[in-house]
């Protein structure tokens, strides 16, 4: 199937790359169904969450090990419950300012995904984790 993104254009898409939200993003109650996107110049380590229904709706996130080494979310049963026991990825979401070297990211909540039944979930984790933590920082950040 075909889609419009944002960043991308037009993009070819199979049905089995869609991702459905079980729990949607939060203030994106309308948009259930996203397929990651990524770009070969850009690292691995971040992707873009592009709503499969809304050419405007789209989010880049990152790998937490690209930001801590000791980022290690506890899911609630009911998350697991919700999304399956099989293994996890999970994605923090970016906020980038006017000055991208401010960027930070969500580490309080997180973007599950099981990709064995390609299903997802924005979770808030029971933990103190910061909201706005800093993307790039010199490794003397506190979690």
């Amino acid at each position: 199937m075909k889609i419009r993104t944002r960043d991308f254009g037009e993009m070819e898409i199979h049905e089995s790359e869609i991702v459905n939200f079980r729990q949607p993003l939060f203030g994106f109650e309308g948009s259930s169904r996203y397929v990651f996107l990524h770009d070969d110049e850009i690292s691995e380590q971040f992707v873009w969450l592009q709503s499969v229904d809304e050419e405007e709706v789209r989010f880049i996130m990152v790998d937490p090990a690209t930001v801590s080494d000791s980022y290690q979310p506890k899911l609630s049963q009911e998350t697991m419950q919700m999304l399956g026991d099989e293994e996890y990825m999970c994605w923090l979401i970016v906020v980038i300012p006017d000055d991208f070297r401010k960027a930070t990211v969500n580490l309080k909540s997180p973007v599950v995904v099981n990709p064995s039944r390609m299903v997802a979930a924005q979770v808030i984790l029971e933990e103190d984790f910061p909201i706005r933590f800093p993307l790039f920082h010199d490794g003397k950040e506190e979690l």
